[in-house]
């Protein structure tokens, strides 16, 4: 049987506002995985142009629902690159605006376990439970799934597997003790114990993509236009990098 849990309603997320209220702002939607990084982005967007970013935070896929149905942010921060493009394909997306703003990647997070070598933890199930977000609407659980199918233990796992709906929230589901490990991105784990997370080989799994894309809701507002072009400047690539990611190809 798998798990799953919801702790947010389709329309919610995790918003948080930067710069005085006063200053012009854009609106982003933006993958659970990057949402750290996008916090110090709009900060440094900010001391550069006065201007503040709205974040609101959730899995790739829920975003794009609320997108398809009319949420009005300016700008998406996908964790792949196949939402952008679909965007594009059913018009919220604006043509020829999308880009690769981040390569993200998987790693097996265990703050109880020895994760130096996270393929035989994994083989062995010696563990309870193990959190993944909904490949359904989570890159980042889609590449978890992937993993554990080319290592040929996907279906032994599966009564273990406990499903949230964002990344975020499986980060939320190992460190209450809900699992004893899960799938994670590299920018939820950094500072941790080296030995209790293992940076899963990309070859067991497609690479993670992620792409921005300038929404129709933000196509007359200069703010919007200002951040993507930010975010593919120097100073963002290296805080995308001191992130765990790695930068833009």
């Amino acid at each position: 049987m798998v798990l799953r849990f919801g702790i947010f309603g389709f329309f919610s997320a995790i918003v948080l506002t930067f710069g005085p209220a006063a200053a012009a702002e854009a609106k982003v939607a933006v993958a659970a995985s990057f949402l750290a990084t996008a916090e110090e982005l709009a900060l440094a967007f900010e001391a550069i142009t006065g201007d503040h970013i709205v974040l609101s935070a959730g899995a790739t896929g829920a975003l794009y629902a609320q997108i398809s149905q009319g949420a009005p942010f300016d700008v998406f921060l996908a964790a792949d690159n196949e939402r952008p493009r679909k965007a594009i394909d059913e018009g919220h997306g604006v043509p020829g605006t999308a880009f690769t703003y981040a390569v993200g990647a998987l790693v097996l997070y265990g703050p109880s376990l020895d994760l130096t070598s996270g393929t035989r933890l994994l083989r062995s199930g010696a563990f309870g439970h193990l959190a993944i977000a909904d490949p359904q609407t989570a890159p980042y659980g889609a590449a978890a799934v992937s993993a554990l199918r080319v290592l040929g233990i996907y279906d032994a796992l599966v009564p273990k597997l406990v499903i949230g709906e964002s990344i975020a929230q499986t980060l939320l589901f190992v460190e209450s003790g809900n699992a004893e490990l899960g799938f994670v991105a590299p920018s939820q784990v950094i500072g941790k114990a080296e030995d209790r997370w293992w940076r899963v080989p990309p070859g067991l799994y497609r690479p993670i993509e992620q792409d921005a894309v300038l929404l129709r809701t933000g196509e007359g507002n200069p703010v919007a236009a200002a951040f993507l072009a930010f975010l593919r400047g120097g100073e963002a690539q290296a805080i995308v990098r001191r992130h765990g990611f790695d930068p833009a190809p």
